[in-house]
């Protein structure tokens, strides 16, 4: 056995004892001072998993595009990827189900790769926002969407991409496909079929953009946004995407292809004031990381310069945040120190 791998072991035993006798503090301050990934296990994060399952009552799965409403309320899955790229997964980790908002932060990658920040944010804010996710009173007020993770801003940055027919959605594809390193990824034709026939009110958004003159074309190029939102991934995937930003967009296997440190500092701030919606600044207290949540019952979160975390679990709270996976990160972060704060 290795020797680093002799003193992970060694340091997992120690803290597990000083929080099992009550030395936290001293736990935190062991933990501060190396890589704690090294003590993400996977009976760590069954232990979490199962801690929280009597939160899976408190959520609503959501129903208002109605292929969702079939998701298995149930369902939970928490994944890491540690520091080396290490993967540690627990729960129901084959369990697919669809993006939703969660592809924002991957259009917004896009975006800015091929318009340039300036561009994308003459017409999009990097303002926080105290509105529901499908808000849109600020395109009357302000002229232009409030950040690019609201509905308004990733509609508008996904319009902007360049191509005909449905080649934007084939770039934000193939980004998160190459994040994850995972070819087999694609997307759910019911689920973007219930989107596109019920999303009346995104449609709106679309005609106020171009009402505004922040986008040009016909309402055909939101069926790019109404398919992004439908690709379907794991919570194993939604870890690699936070490890990818963690980390000056690296991705977990050390390919250095879209290595960025701007870019990273610009998706991960966006995560932290707006990923969350109108319960960003709570959960930027409790948490205090980048995150970004789909009503699908994702949410991904980046430890930057550390970790990548994913969880899923489609009951959501008012706000359109899974309950289940809010508190095991939370559990997660607390236990860990992980806090930017």
């Amino acid at each position: 056995m290795k020797k680093n791998s002799v003193s992970n072991i060694i340091l997992s035993w120690v803290v597990a004892c000083l929080v099992s006798f009550g030395g936290t503090a001293y736990a935190k301050k062991i933990i501060r001072s190396g890589d704690s990934s090294n003590l993400i296990t996977n009976e760590m994060l069954e232990r979490i998993l199962e801690k929280n399952r009597i939160h899976i009552g408190e959520g609503k799965v959501a129903d208002y595009i109605p292929e969702l409403s079939k998701a298995n309320a149930n369902a939970v899955a928490f994944s890491v990827v540690k520091q080396n790229g290490e993967v540690v997964n627990v729960g129901d980790v084959s369990q697919k189900f669809t993006i939703q908002s969660i592809s924002k932060v991957i259009a917004l990658m896009v975006a800015v790769e091929e318009l340039g920040e300036k561009e994308v944010f003459s017409k999009a804010g990097y303002y926080g926002t105290d509105k529901p996710f499908n808000h849109y009173a600020n395109l009357e007020t302000k002229g232009k969407p409030l950040n690019p993770l609201m509905n308004a801003g990733a509609i508008l940055t996904t319009a902007l991409l360049g191509g005909e027919n449905d080649e934007a959605f084939q770039k934000i594809l193939g980004m998160v496909r190459y994040i994850t390193n995972n070819e087999a990824i694609g997307y759910s034709h019911s689920v973007y079929m219930s989107e596109r026939e019920t999303g009346h009110r995104n449609r709106g958004i679309f005609h106020l953009l171009k009402n505004n003159g922040l986008i040009e074309g016909e309402e055909n190029r939101l069926d790019n946004y109404f398919k992004q939102c439908s690709i379907e991934i794991t919570a194993e995937d939604l870890a690699k995407i936070g490890y990818f930003f963690a980390n000056q967009c690296t991705r977990f296997d050390g390919d250095t292809k879209y290595k960025n440190s701007e870019m990273s500092k610009l998706v991960q701030s966006q995560m932290l004031i707006a990923g969350m919606y109108e319960f960003s600044g709570e959960y930027a207290r409790t948490v205090g990381l980048p995150s970004k949540s789909g009503v699908g019952g994702g949410i991904v979160v980046s430890v930057p310069n550390k970790i990548g975390i994913g969880t899923f679990s489609p009951g959501l709270d008012a706000q359109g945040n899974s309950v289940v996976g809010y508190h095991m990160i939370l559990d997660l972060v607390n236990e860990l120190n992980l806090s930017l704060f």
